[in-house]
């Protein structure tokens, strides 16, 4: 009977075990399934785990008033769809809102209703005036920056980043102007992107230009996992949408106005492609031929998620509950206070996949195991005696 009672025991504290170590082992499954499905949980099949904006309008001047609009209208687009003020770089010529010849001061529009406010309060312009220089871009691409630029004016993108470039402005036959006092060449971009991909800056690019002959601005382009599109072929102007009276000049082009009227049917959690976005390309409200240039893509269209851009990620990390409080002993006033141990630090492997709860149960399990072993051992040469 007794060697019966004591296999009872063995049994009932094995498959206690046994139990505490499945358990453990399925959140450890959990957790990683978790992070392994993380990449594809949007359906998407993209890589990144952050979003990156770099917004240029390339023209100064009054008249130049719609690609200023032009700018600001993706500024408030990709802000709505979650990609926060730190990760984008606006390049802003920024003299149209305090124009004297501006009869709404501190506004700019996009549409001869002037039912939107682009410019208001909330509004963070990085590099401004002259700044806006082919110098300054490509340095904001290349992240070839002096010590003293402040954070806020960097591109920090890395590996696992997804990148965002709109430029408008006058360009031409594989050059864009700025501000009217230098160019930069579809070549200039081209190597600017490739630098960014040897020092792994990006993930995926997604480059779109609006300006006369704008096709022709990605031509050149030769680095991977690049994504094109542009408002206007070789020998085609681009043209603007519509003029307000009381403003006195154009407030938007077509192709950014349509683009710009497509996106405000997405959410954040919205699964609609760019295959969709460039689906809703129409020649006849544009009065231009857009372009698309997929052949460095590797994804299809139809699997890259508009938001896989335009829209922010929300990055999320597992942690092990934090351990209740333990009641402090009664120490009497007479005695210090011992000084507490100190906590042991956690890496992040510990962090993600944590280790068994309860250590301590298993040194308790090993002792009474072999307390009852002996027990068994000294019953068994009693009863053989």
């Amino acid at each position: 009977m007794l060697l019966l009672s004591v296999f009872h025991v063995l049994l009932y504290l094995s498959s206690w075990a046994w139990g505490a170590l499945a358990v453990d082992v399925s959140q450890e499954d959990a957790v990683r399934q978790f992070f392994g499905n993380n990449e594809t949980a949007s359906g998407s099949g993209s890589a990144h785990t952050n979003n990156w904006a770099v917004l240029v309008c390339a023209s100064r001047y009054w008249f130049n008033y719609r690609h200023m609009a032009n700018a600001l209208g993706m500024y408030r687009t990709v802000k709505r769809l979650g990609i926060p003020d730190s990760n984008i770089i606006l390049m802003l010529a920024d003299d149209a809102s305090c124009n004297p010849r501006n009869k709404f001061p501190g506004s700019v529009y996009a549409n001869p209703g002037r039912h939107l406010d682009l410019y208001g309060e909330n509004i963070e312009v990085d590099y401004r005036g002259y700044e806006v220089t082919v110098e300054n871009f490509i340095r904001v691409l290349t992240g070839r920056m002096e010590p003293s630029v402040p954070r806020s004016k960097r591109l920090l993108t890395d590996e696992r980043s997804n990148v965002f470039v709109y430029m408008t402005g006058h360009g031409g036959n594989e050059f864009l102007k700025f501000q009217d006092n230098e160019e930069i060449s579809a070549f200039d971009i081209a190597d600017a992107f490739e630098q960014m991909y040897q020092k792994k800056r990006y993930n995926e690019i997604f480059f779109m230009i609006d300006t006369c002959q704008a096709n022709t601005m990605y031509s050149k382009f030769y680095s991977p996992n690049i994504l094109a599109t542009g408002s206007s072929e070789l020998g085609e102007n681009s043209y603007s949408h519509s003029n307000d009276n009381d403003i006195g000049v154009a407030v938007i082009d077509a192709y950014t106005h349509y683009i710009l009227e497509y996106m405000e049917g997405i959410n954040k959690t919205s699964h609609m492609s760019m295959q969709d976005l460039f689906n809703s390309y129409d020649f006849k409200k544009i009065n231009s031929h857009p372009g698309v240039r997929t052949d460095l893509f590797k994804r299809p269209l139809d699997h890259a998620l508009i938001t896989d851009f335009f829209g922010g990620v929300s990055q999320v990390e597992v942690t092990p509950p934090e351990p209740e409080p333990l009641m402090p002993a009664e120490i009497p006033t007479a005695y210090p206070r011992t000084e507490p141990a100190p906590q042991r630090v956690l890496n992040s492997s510990q962090i993600l996949f944590p280790t068994p709860p309860y250590p301590e149960k298993w040194q308790d399990l090993r002792s009474w195991s072999s307390v009852v072993l002996i027990g068994c051992l000294v019953s068994w040469v009693g009863l053989r005696k």
